[in-house]
């Protein structure tokens, strides 16, 4: 059984590789391109050294990246290449609103799914996405927690067909465009409504209650819809 220090070391390794990951995804990186130097990704990350060149190691050892000393680290290869081109051009197809009227229909299912199934480390990851985007001190530094999250709850299912078609959805939804978010403020204030919404969601999962988890994230994406359009 592992320890507490070696399950929190665990957690945040996973954190820091879907952190490097979505950069990767993001960032429209292709087999060859180089991925900027170590010292800029962690910057832009907000990862240490040590946690930044653990996530590489993962994703080396995934044959996702190759790394030649005094060059650089390269992308080496483009995991279902033609499948994540053809849900870009869906998502540049895609209008926000259908976008979130998608992951209202689905992200649900999951959450209910997650309640059911989620592992103890499961919830520690949950907890710690929660406390690390209170603690964010910018919207960019926020969001990738935010991903972090609901991410998690999707592996929390359990399921993988279900984590792939949130997966899908995710990628869908980088590629929409969304125009530019007006922010009054360089960072979440501390009454930013999402906490509270994640917060409920994570202690539904914790319960091991399916309809409140599928409750609170409907209600979760349906504020998210109003913010965004005035109408959930």
């Amino acid at each position: 059984m592992e320890s507490v220090p070696q399950v929190i070391e665990s957690i945040s390794l996973q954190g820091s590789v879907s952190c490097l990951r979505n950069f990767i995804l993001d960032g429209g990186y292709v087999r060859g391109d180089r991925l900027p130097a170590e010292r800029e990704l962690t910057e832009r990350l907000g990862l240490t050294r040590s946690s930044l060149r653990k996530a590489l190691d993962v994703l080396e050892s995934e044959g996702a990246l190759w790394r030649h000393v005094g060059k650089g680290t390269f992308v080496s290869q483009e995991a279902n290449a033609t499948s994540i081109s053809s849900l870009v051009e869906l998502g540049r197809r895609l209008t926000p609103f259908r976008m979130m009227r998608a992951r209202i229909a689905i992200e649900p299912a999951i959450a209910r799914e997650a309640a059911v199934n989620a592992s103890g480390q499961s919830l520690m990851q949950m907890q710690l996405a929660l406390q690390r985007a209170h603690a964010a001190n910018t919207w960019a530094d926020y969001e990738i927690q935010d991903d972090i999250f609901h991410r998690t709850v999707a592996e929390s299912s359990d399921n993988e067909l279900l984590m792939m078609l949130f997966d899908q959805l995710n990628q869908v939804r980088r590629a929409v465009a969304w125009g530019n978010v007006n922010r009054d403020s360089t960072r979440p204030s501390v009454s930013h409504t999402s906490f509270a919404e994640h917060e409920t969601i994570a202690s539904a999962i914790e319960n091991r209650n399916p309809d409140m988890a599928y409750e609170a994230m409907r209600a979760h994406l349906r504020s998210v819809s109003a913010r965004l359009f005035g109408e959930a």
